[in-house]
């Protein structure tokens, strides 16, 4: 596939302000762009809601073929499924001087109470790059998670979350069956179906 030759070199940014500035930050942002004939666009107004980069990670016991998925509140689905409480990936913002990975390891004991042995990247990509910044970086993590379940999260945050084990096969099914409902989980579990066997022997 071939791209364009853009850069940031064809974006004409007129002006940048803050238009709201609490847990999250909104920029209100006025420019234009190259278009792909070579001309310019008209000026454009656009907010971008400034968030920090996250980190997420896929607890994979490769022993038993089990994955670790946390069940929490989210506010972002409540208006749109009868039950906000969604099953996810452990994850949380890079929002201090860690990398994306060491974040992915501290959230992994926090919110589920297991240690990575093992670490493997599997994409890193912008969540909605229309109105935010954020960036998502992606693992696959070697835990045992025999003993693995409980509730867990850091209550001087708000957090309650619960920790569910499941057969990877039993993840697949519900994949297949369109339970899951946030991109990080979905691409995770996909990316294992197509993995899975390597780890297992890589991880054994």
């Amino acid at each position: 596939m071939k791209r364009s030759t853009f850069t940031r070199d064809d974006v004409d940014v007129l002006s940048d302000n803050s238009a709201y500035d609490g847990f999250f930050k909104v920029r209100e942002l006025q420019l234009r762009h190259r278009k792909f004939d070579g001309s310019w666009s008209p000026v454009l107004r656009r907010e971008l809601v400034l968030r920090h980069d996250a980190a997420g990670v896929l607890l994979y016991d490769s022993h038993r073929d089990e994955i670790a998925l946390v069940e929490q509140f989210r506010v972002g689905a409540l208006k749109r499924n009868s039950n906000p409480w969604l099953l996810e990936l452990v994850a949380g913002l890079i929002d201090s001087d860690e990398n994306a990975e060491a974040v992915a390891r501290r959230e992994a004991l926090e919110e589920a109470g297991c240690e990575i042995k093992a670490m493997e990247l599997i994409c890193e990509y912008f969540s909605s790059p229309g109105g935010n910044n954020e960036y998502f970086h992606l693992y696959c993590g070697q835990c045992d998670l025999q003993n693995a379940g409980g509730v867990f999260g850091l209550p001087e945050e708000g957090e309650d979350i619960r920790v569910h084990v499941v057969t990877v096969d039993a993840a697949l099914q519900a994949l297949e069956r369109r339970e899951f409902s946030n991109a990080p989980t979905i691409i995770a579990l996909q990316w294992l179906q197509l993995h899975r066997q390597r780890l297992r022997e890589q991880w054994r």
